[in-house]
């Protein structure tokens, strides 16, 4: 019995593009857009030269996904980082509050979480002059240097 070969036409490709998309929709990865956008570019690939060969147009959605999604993941997802207030200037962090996550040992140094980063960092070192243990919450009242005057709430 003799092998059939499977013969793929261009709006295969680009049926399986659109679903592949739509199926983006309902997950959260952010990869299989760039397979179903890779197969959409086959599609059309194929409907310009249509006597391109089954393996061919396999080893072309191969290339072209993986190279969008390399592309996407290394040059425009680190782009699109929210830097809302990941440099907010001195000024401006000044009452800020976070979270005691290490406590001074006596004369010594705490470490202090924030929920959004404070010029660019979410833990900081800092002093403070009343007793503070882990969990507590201080706000910012000074810098000083690479560590921060916290007051107690």
């Amino acid at each position: 019995m003799a092998s059939a070969d499977v013969i793929l036409l261009y709006w295969y490709w680009i049926l399986f593009g659109v679903a592949l998309v739509i199926a983006e929709i309902f997950l959260s990865s952010f990869t299989v857009l760039w397979f179903g956008l890779g197969a959409v570019l086959v599609g059309i690939l194929l409907w310009l030269m249509p006597g391109m060969s089954t393996a061919v147009q396999l080893l072309l959605w191969l290339l072209l996904s993986c190279g969008l999604a390399l592309f996407w993941f290394r040059y425009f997802k680190p782009r699109m980082v929210d830097k809302t207030k990941a440099g907010i200037a001195r000024e401006a962090a000044i009452g800020e509050a976070g979270m005691v996550i290490r406590a001074p040992a006596e004369g010594g140094r705490g470490r202090v979480r924030f929920t959004t980063p404070i010029l660019g960092d979410d833990e900081w070192e800092f002093i403070c002059e009343q007793p503070v243990q882990v969990g507590d919450r201080v706000h910012i009242r000074e810098f000083s240097g690479n560590a921060l005057i916290v007051i107690k709430l």
